[in-house]
């Protein structure tokens, strides 16, 4: 059930603290009341708002971005055949700027505007804020690609397409095993952040297990993140020909960088789903050569399903090849779709329009551009994973 003017007054109160705490003044429109949006078109039928939140501007916004033109692509794609049970989707994109305050405000903008499912955000920190705030409300929350573990939790309506930073780390290390990438690697993490602590745990249990031995472990913070020499000498020095980076792009990108030409020549660098986009955070497309990433999308996988998706993508984004987060938001969208047809709920301002949604989840299956899914109860999704391999500026399926 919607709590439209009790989220009102949240999000204005959520306003008025950021500003209170940035000094910053906010413009005149975004103290305007917004008034609840209708569920239905001007000819009369009925639409499902689904609100997505995410980065579109700051050093994450590639990821953002990525998730919010794959999400409008499906979209665009069930409308044109008809839509679902009768309605037609309509998605409207938030910028949070990445940060979890401003999530949650856009969050309340979305309520007040009459949305009726919720992306969540594209973030763990974000979406772990979101998902709070909308326990409440009762709404289906399925984030596209917030991976913390803990980003989910305490909220039963919330699902995640994208895997667990967890099952990351520990796929990373068995994957590294399984195919005789290395026996010994080194550790490059950033330790103030939960995405790149979880997976780096997950990983160092799973080496044990699979008798890889981390030669040296070095770390850094948001604020130490522009001079990484003394952290590339000691992986050198280490003499581990596999460096395990589990990091964004962004801050990949700078480390990369720095390390070319210090560490030996084929030296690989191995992460995981924040490495998506790399070449286009790197000047150099050199540099990120024997990068490889476990994700469960593939631009060149050959599947009917997936060239198709790329085509529209590339036709709807200046040839812009998408990336994984292109892929989760994509798939988030036809899982909302499987879920109303699983369901048979035909009017989103009814009573049990969500509660029904969420009841379907765990029933039903996608058979996605990130693989074929199905979810648990407690809302993960269950999926084979593949792994990317950047050679000649290009990033292509791993093939032992």
């Amino acid at each position: 059930m919607k709590t439209t003017t009790k989220r009102f007054f949240t999000a204005l109160a959520a306003g008025a603290l950021l500003v209170g705490m940035t000094g910053c003044s906010t413009p005149a429109q975004d103290n305007q009341a917004t008034a609840p949006q209708e569920n239905a078109s001007a000819s009369g039928e009925k639409e499902v708002l689904i609100g997505g939140i995410g980065p579109l501007t700051g050093d994450y916004a590639n990821y953002g971005t990525a998730a919010r033109n794959g999400a409008q692509i499906a979209v665009d794609e069930i409308n044109a055949a008809g839509g679902v049970n009768g309605m037609k989707l309509v998605l409207n994109y938030q910028d949070s700027a990445g940060d979890p305050d401003s999530a949650v405000a856009a969050y309340g903008k979305l309520i007040d505007q009459g949305m009726d499912v919720s992306l969540g955000g594209v973030l763990s920190g974000e979406t772990a804020s979101i998902v709070a705030a909308a326990k409440e409300d009762g709404l289906l929350v399925l984030t596209p690609s917030a991976s913390a573990d803990a980003a989910i939790t305490g909220n039963d309506s919330a699902f995640r397409v994208c895997f667990t930073d967890s099952s990351q780390g520990t796929a990373s290390a068995n994957y590294i095993a399984d195919n005789q990438l290395a026996t010994e690697v080194a550790v490059f993490y950033q330790s103030d952040i939960d995405y790149s602590v979880g997976l780096y745990r997950a990983f160092e249990a799973q080496c044990q297990a699979s008798n890889i031995t981390i030669k040296e472990v070095q770390t850094f913070t948001k604020d130490t993140s522009t001079d990484f020499s003394t952290q590339i000498n000691a992986i050198k020095d280490s003499g581990a020909k596999l460096v395990f980076i589990p990091i964004y792009a962004a801050e990949a990108s700078t480390f990369l960088t720095q390390a070319a030409g210090k560490l030996p020549e084929g030296t690989v660098y191995f992460g995981c789903d924040g490495l998506d986009g790399i070449l286009g955070k790197v000047s150099d497309v050199s540099v990120a050569e024997n990068v490889m990433l476990l994700t469960p999308f593939a631009a060149d996988d050959p599947a009917e399903n997936v060239q198709s998706f790329v085509k529209a993508y590339k036709q709807a984004n200046g040839d812009a090849t998408p990336d994984q987060f292109a892929a989760d938001g994509y798939d988030a969208i036809y899982a909302i779709k499987a879920a109303i047809e699983k369901s048979g709920v035909t009017d989103p301002s009814a009573a049990d329009f969500n509660s029904k949604l969420v009841a379907a989840m765990p029933e039903i299956t996608v058979d996605g551009v990130t693989g074929t899914m199905t979810w648990t109860a407690e809302g993960e999704t269950v999926k084979d994973a593949k792994a990317m391999i950047i050679h000649d500026g290009a990033a292509v399926l791993y093939t032992k």
